[in-house]
């Protein structure tokens, strides 16, 4: 059985959004669980703001990870249906994503030389 090239394309799109998803979620399980016990931590009247900010910039690369795979499914769903409204909506999504992506990696670079 062949696959046409936009069932391939489909099929990259959906994995490597579905990685994208993955790293946030993955993200988040793993900032959850920091979190409570460093709350837990805080409970025995220890100072716990900077491990608080280290978490924080801990999730921020997390998603700054997964707006890259994002991102790349994006450009790959475009390829796949390449109407100028599509190309329209993803050049709008990049740039927003872009500018996220600039700020998170500006503050956890800012955090990083604070240390």
């Amino acid at each position: 059985m062949e696959l046409k090239l936009s069932e391939i394309y489909e099929i990259l799109y959906i994995t490597i959004g579905g990685f994208g998803v993955v790293v946030i979620v993955w993200g988040v399980i793993i900032t959850v669980f920091r979190l409570l016990k460093l709350e837990l931590q805080r409970f025995k009247k220890k100072s716990v703001y900077h491990e608080r900010e280290s978490i924080r910039h801990l999730f921020a690369s997390y998603l700054l990870l997964a707006l890259e795979f994002l991102i790349a499914a994006d450009i790959i769903a475009t390829v796949i249906h390449p109407t100028f409204e599509e190309i329209a909506i993803l050049a709008s999504i990049v740039a927003i994503r872009t500018a996220i992506s600039y700020f998170l990696e500006k503050e956890v670079k800012s955090f990083n030389k604070a240390k």
